[in-house]
């Protein structure tokens, strides 16, 4: 019997990620959601009620006026997991740290910490940091290029990794009789010396129920998929379509397995939008009013400049050919986004309003429809193998719960989403090993 499931994740965006720049007037969500504690602590009820696998939170640490509203005002996302940890008993906290400016002995210790405080559900998501303009909240003068960026991301999780083993799982008796704390054995220094880090460890804090806790990295560049593929336990990614995700999920598992890996110890969790209406027609219509209400062609031109390294676009003419040059500013940031963008406006022979317009454009979603219907394509794009589930983007409050109410009891139905939590830890509930 195959007994494999869906996966969910509950990825927020408090009052307005990328596109999504107006989401904050919803009347149903609180103007301040991004820094409320109440707000994240009832997402993450609805969410593990509904017996979702994960809470996702994302970060970045550089803005300008232009950033997304969620952006400009949110929480350091760790301090925000430890929150919601002794909150919930089962649904797993994934934060978002830099490899690029944290050291890995931080990184390890903290997350190391949450996973102590939530018993072993905690996830740390690798990212390198696109935003170049990062580099000058850390005294730097220049980003890391990419190749450097990735390759200094391997050495930080691998020296991470190292650090959470500097303890065996049986390194306390903590035995009162013999007055024996530690077994000292049992503790092993890293001393790690590679081409980023120098580190000597051991990190001062025990291992988790769950050994470590779970690597999540997104990116798919080719840099970002072979880190993926030698790091990951789960890999964030987008799929416009089926066959673009059943490409992608051979990839990273094929490269995994080619390292050695078993493929099925990789996830791979696309972010998904989902709208449930009545029936398949009026779920279209809330897509498209959602659509409309939440962007504007003025912050969207603002926002336009991330990929390319924050680079300021209301420097030139609107209906003038789209400005080439600009892909030179983001060289050290999200280039692949970038590079696409570019070559797509001058093959499309597209001015820079047209651009930001093509940009900003309804694309109609893959699972948009009544329940039923949702249900059914979720349950289609996972038996394909095009994903292992899905990331769920958290934005209109009473379509996160229609979804939960919904779509969820259809799925377990189908036989394919689970109808209790199979263990305490992030990693039982992923089916991934524990570390030992």
């Amino acid at each position: 019997m195959n007994n494999r499931q869906i996966k969910l994740g509950a990825l927020t965006m408090g009052c307005g990620g990328p596109g999504r720049h107006n989401l904050w007037l919803d009347p149903q969500l609180p103007a301040d959601a991004s820094v409320n504690i109440d707000w994240y602590l009832d997402i993450a009820r609805q969410a593990e009620a509904a017996l979702f696998d994960l809470m996702f939170i994302v970060d970045s640490q550089f803005i300008t006026p232009g950033s997304p509203s969620h952006y400009l005002n949110r929480l350091e996302p760790l301090t925000l997991l430890s929150a919601l940890a002794v909150s919930t008993r089962h649904i797993g906290l994934v934060g978002t740290l830099t490899t690029s400016y944290n050291e890995p002995y931080n990184v390890a210790r903290r997350l190391a910490s949450l996973d102590l405080i939530s018993k072993g559900r905690a996830g740390w998501n690798v990212v390198t940091s696109g935003d170049a303009g990062t580099a000058g909240n850390y005294g730097r003068d220049e980003h890391y290029d990419y190749d450097t960026r990735y390759a200094r991301a391997e050495e930080h999780v691998k020296v991470v990794q190292g650090l959470w083993h500097s303890y065996e799982a049986d390194a306390f008796p903590r035995d009162r009789a013999t007055g024996r704390f530690l077994d000292p054995a049992k503790l092993h220094a890293l001393e790690h010396k590679g081409e980023h880090f120098s580190v000597v460890g051991p990190l001062n804090i025990q291992r988790s129920p769950q050994g470590q806790p779970v690597i999540f990295q997104a990116g798919d560049s080719e840099q970002g998929r072979a880190l993926g593929a030698a790091t990951a336990d789960v890999i964030f990614t987008h799929a416009a379509s089926i066959e673009q995700g059943q490409a992608f999920y051979r990839d990273v598992k094929g490269r995994a397995e080619r390292l050695g890996r078993d493929p099925e110890q990789l996830l791979v969790l696309p972010g998904a939008e989902i709208y449930v209406g009545d029936t398949d027609e009026q779920a279209r219509e809330i897509e498209r009013h959602y659509h409309q209400l939440d962007h504007s062609f003025e912050l969207a031109l603002k926002e336009f400049g991330r990929n390319f390294g924050w680079h300021d676009f209301s420097q030139y003419d609107l209906d003038a050919p789209f400005p080439q040059e600009s892909l030179e500013a983001a060289r050290s940031s999200f280039f692949t986004n970038a590079k696409r963008i570019a070559d797509q406006a001058r093959e499309q022979g597209f001015s820079l309003r047209q651009a930001v317009e093509f940009g900003r454009q309804l694309r109609p979603g893959a699972f948009v429809g009544s329940a039923e219907t949702v249900a059914a394509k979720m349950t289609e794009w996972f038996e394909a193998r095009a994903l292992d589930g899905y990331n769920i983007y958290l934005g209109h409050p009473e379509q996160f719960k229609r979804f939960t109410t919904e779509v969820v009891p259809l799925l377990q139905a189908r036989g394919v989403y689970r109808t209790a939590y199979e263990g305490t830890t992030l990693r039982e509930s992923l089916g991934l090993e524990i570390e030992r």
